[in-house]
Parts: C-alpha cells; sequence; structure tokens
C-alpha cells in the first residue's frame, strides 16, 4: 500500500470517529440552552401596571404601629414594594425610611 493510499484511509477512519464527539457537544449545549430558558423565568407574575408613562412605587403598608417600645430595643418591621408603574425604577438617591416618634 501506498503512503497517499495510507493517509486517505487513517483520514477517512478519524472522520468516522468524530461523530459522537460532535453529539456530544451539540446535546451539551442543547441541555445548556433548556437550563438556560427554565431558569431565567420570573418566579412570580409582575404587579399589576397602575400608571403609564412613568415608574410608580406601592407599598403594601402605609402605616406601622409597634406600640411602645423601649429604648435601646431591636424591633423588625417588614413590607414590600412594588413598581407599579409601566417604567423601570431606578433611585438616583439612597433610600431612606424616616421614623417618626409619638405619632
Amino acid at each position: 500500500m501506498t503512503h497517499s493510499k495510507e493517509m486517505k484511509r487513517h483520514k477517512r477512519g478519524r472522520r468516522q470517529k468524530s461523530w459522537p464527539l460532535i453529539l456530544l457537544i451539540g446535546g451539551g449545549l442543547v441541555l445548556i440552552f433548556a437550563a438556560v430558558s427554565f431558569l431565567s423565568k420570573p418566579s412570580k407574575p409582575g404587579a399589576t401596571i397602575e400608571v403609564t408613562g412613568a415608574p410608580s412605587l406601592k407599598v403594601d403598608k402605609q402605616e406601622v404601629n409597634l406600640g411602645n417600645v423601649k429604648l435601646d430595643r431591636t424591633v423588625e418591621v417588614t413590607f414590600e414594594i412594588t413598581n407599579v408603574g409601566d417604567q423601570n425604577l431606578r433611585f438616583t438617591k439612597t433610600p431612606y425610611i424616616e421614623v417618626v416618634e409619638g405619632c
């Protein structure tokens, strides 16, 4: 057998053996795409739009009454803030909460 025939036979054998690698890579890409698609879906539906053309905050509690709290006691309150506008909400300053004594 000549050298050129031997090289052709060698190349043909390599091509036949590469299809499992291509199949493996293609399958891996499909799995990655499926995982990204599944994980990128929001877990909660968005809020109902109440304001058009601007962002708008809606708070689930307008007032929190903790009663009498002794000095140096830690209290915790949670509340949910939702953007009910149809535009993105961006804070230009650090948000703060004002605590009013005796109201």
